[in-house]
Protein backbone atom coordinates (compact mmCIF):
# COMPACT_ATOMS: atom_id res chain seq x y z
CA UNK A 1 0.00 0.00 0.00
CA UNK A 2 1.60 3.44 -1.03
CA UNK A 3 1.09 6.87 0.57
CA UNK A 4 0.46 9.06 -1.90
CA UNK A 5 -1.53 11.29 0.45
CA UNK A 6 2.29 11.85 1.67
CA UNK A 7 4.31 13.19 -1.14
CA UNK A 8 4.40 16.90 -1.62
CA UNK A 9 3.20 18.58 -5.31
CA UNK A 10 6.20 19.07 -6.26
CA UNK A 11 9.68 18.69 -5.38
CA UNK A 12 12.04 15.88 -4.52
CA UNK A 13 12.17 12.77 -2.09
CA UNK A 14 15.13 10.76 -1.34
CA UNK A 15 15.09 7.09 -0.82
CA UNK A 16 14.60 7.14 2.55
CA UNK A 17 11.60 9.04 1.97
CA UNK A 18 10.56 5.98 -0.75
CA UNK A 19 11.20 3.23 1.46
CA UNK A 20 11.74 4.22 4.75
CA UNK A 21 13.14 2.30 7.68
CA UNK A 22 12.49 -1.14 8.47
CA UNK A 23 15.00 -0.68 11.32
CA UNK A 24 13.01 2.33 13.07
CA UNK A 25 9.43 0.55 12.38
CA UNK A 26 9.43 3.99 9.51
CA UNK A 27 7.02 3.20 6.70
CA UNK A 28 7.98 4.14 2.94
CA UNK A 29 5.91 5.42 0.49
CA UNK A 30 6.48 2.61 -2.17
CA UNK A 31 6.65 -1.33 -0.68
CA UNK A 32 10.06 -2.05 -1.80
CA UNK A 33 13.55 -2.80 -0.70
CA UNK A 34 16.61 -1.06 -1.42
CA UNK A 35 17.54 -3.56 -3.54
CA UNK A 36 14.30 -3.91 -5.33
CA UNK A 37 14.27 -0.18 -5.72
CA UNK A 38 17.28 0.06 -7.72
CA UNK A 39 16.87 -3.28 -9.55
CA UNK A 40 13.58 -1.59 -11.19
CA UNK A 41 14.88 1.55 -11.61
CA UNK A 42 18.05 -0.88 -13.63
CA UNK A 43 15.29 -2.83 -15.09
CA UNK A 44 13.41 0.76 -16.12
CA UNK A 45 10.13 -0.43 -14.15
CA UNK A 46 10.55 2.43 -11.88
CA UNK A 47 11.69 6.30 -12.58
CA UNK A 48 14.92 7.12 -12.72
CA UNK A 49 16.74 9.23 -10.20
CA UNK A 50 18.26 12.61 -10.52
CA UNK A 51 21.72 13.25 -9.41
CA UNK A 52 21.32 16.84 -7.55
CA UNK A 53 24.62 16.79 -5.91
CA UNK A 54 27.79 14.22 -5.75
CA UNK A 55 26.41 12.78 -2.60
CA UNK A 56 22.63 13.39 -3.12
CA UNK A 57 19.77 11.53 -5.28
CA UNK A 58 16.51 12.00 -5.45
CA UNK A 59 13.17 11.45 -7.44
CA UNK A 60 10.96 13.55 -8.77
CA UNK A 61 7.78 14.29 -6.84
CA UNK A 62 5.70 14.30 -10.35
CA UNK A 63 7.45 11.21 -11.57
CA UNK A 64 6.63 9.49 -8.15
CA UNK A 65 2.80 10.61 -8.18
CA UNK A 66 3.06 9.36 -12.36
CA UNK A 67 3.79 5.57 -11.82
CA UNK A 68 1.93 5.16 -8.50
CA UNK A 69 -0.94 6.24 -10.69
CA UNK A 70 -0.55 3.84 -13.72
CA UNK A 71 0.26 1.01 -10.65
CA UNK A 72 -3.46 1.06 -10.09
Amino acid sequence: MTHINTLPETGFVRERDLIGNAKDAIRGIIPFSHATLWRKVKAEQFPAPVKLSTNVTAWRVEDIRTWISNQV
